[in-house]
């Protein structure tokens, strides 16, 4: 196990621990809770399986997901991806959206995820029949994966009556407001917009989850009006900043600086390298060598927590993706300089995701905690991350079956 997620609870600070922070240790567990570890006293390189938590995804679009052969974005840009979505969207059906989500469901279980939150558009003709199919699919699907919902529309919408109404729906489902804010956009407007839309949350006891700064222009324009709103205001409810990709093209002292203030207020952080990569930066025939990028590692440093996502999964915004949280951590490494090996690099697909997603669960490993297992047939990260490796996922101490099925 990655002596990073066990607690003081147990006694791992006298085991043998390989290079990569792996440590050999033997676990029971007894009515779907962890009851004991005990060292293994032998070689550190013996074990052959690695244990982790069953992880979370923080940040998905299961009602868009496997979209991309009937609304393709061959040039990879935002515009087009833009303009794909909203074409698949008008012909969207309650039987569409139920049966790309199920079937996300059913691959996201398989390899291990235990959370996802998705962001569901939800401004246009199929808003009420994607609702509809996801929140039947979340009753089905309570008993395997903690589904979480976020509100997609403009950031103007919820000053309006349509979205105070579709707020208070939102809040009777335990679901959160959401937005988009990238630039180009007017300053002031912007932060009314803002300023009403925390009001609306924090009166509903909604949390927050914005789309903002996905963008290769403009470093933290987005952020910047949302720092300067929360300056005003004292707001209760959790709220995340999805994407974050052009702070990465700040200098060190206005990142630096910028972070502190998120710091302050509490501000969590979704990076998502793998559709920002894809998207952003793109020039005709020229090979991005600077890239707007979430700057994770700065954000970690400030103590804003920080945890990555797969995002789109073949969609018109990334015409790749399977729910893998393994893949999105192999992606990661070289994308983000995220090593699992590390405790920061691990944190944003374990403790912090948890943390951000507001799971009862941290993630973390003791005596106590429910058996909610993924054992992969790999004796180190590398070995883990070099390809897909085959896994068991454990929920509630038993052992799911059948999951190719």
């Amino acid at each position: 196990m990655p002596r990073g997620l066990l607690t003081r609870e147990v006694d791992a600070l006298a085991a043998r621990v390989t290079a990569e922070g792996l440590c050999p240790l033997r676990i029971c567990w007894q009515d779907g809770r962890l009851c004991s570890f005990e060292l293994i006293d032998a070689d550190v390189l013996s074990p052959k399986r690695l244990l982790l938590p069953r992880l979370a995804e923080p940040h998905a679009h299961l009602d868009k997901a496997f979209t991309w052969l009937e609304f393709p974005n061959l040039q990879g840009t935002y515009r087009g991806a833009l303009v794909a979505n909203r074409k698949e969207h008008q012909s969207r059906t309650f039987d569409q959206v139920r049966q790309r989500a199920e079937r996300s469901l059913k691959l996201a279980l398989k390899y291990g995820l235990r959370a996802i939150r998705s962001h569901i558009d939800s401004v246009g003709p199929a808003t009420d029949s994607s609702w509809e199919a996801l929140l039947d699919l979340q009753r089905q699907w309570q008993e395997w994966i903690d589904l979480q919902w976020v509100a997609l529309v403009p950031i103007e919408y919820w000053s309006s009556q349509e979205g105070q109404q579709l707020a208070a729906r939102v809040a009777d489902v335990g679901g959160l407001l959401g937005g988009v804010l990238v630039p180009p956009f007017d300053p002031g407007k912007t932060r009314d917009s803002l300023r009403q839309m925390l009001q609306l949350a924090d009166r509903l006891g909604c949390g927050i989850d914005l789309h903002i700064d996905e963008s290769q222009s403009h470093p933290a324009a987005g952020l910047k009006q949302l720092l300067l709103v929360l300056d005003c205001m004292s707001i209760t409810v959790p709220i995340t900043c999805g994407h974050l990709s052009s702070m990465g093209l700040l200098s060190p002292g206005a990142m630096r600086r910028l972070a502190d203030r998120m710091a302050h207020h509490r501000l969590n952080v979704v990076s998502l390298p793998l559709t920002n990569g894809w998207l952003l930066a793109k020039q005709p025939r020229r090979t991005p060598v600077e890239r707007p990028l979430t700057p994770i590692h700065q954000l970690q440093l400030a103590g804003v927590t920080v945890a990555v996502g797969g995002d789109n999964v073949q969609d018109p915004w990334f015409p790749a993706g399977n729910f893998d949280p393994l893949a999105l951590m192999a992606f990661s490494l070289p994308l983000a300089h995220l090593a699992p090996w590390q405790r920061l690099g691990l944190a944003p697909f374990t403790t912090a995701a948890a943390k951000v997603m507001n799971l009862s669960w941290d993630g973390t490993l003791q005596p106590g905690s429910p058996a909610s297992l993924l054992l992969l047939e790999a004796g180190s990260w590398a070995e883990a991350l070099a390809a897909p490796p085959h896994r068991q996922v454990i929920v509630d101490g038993n052992l799911l079956q059948d999951l190719d099925q």
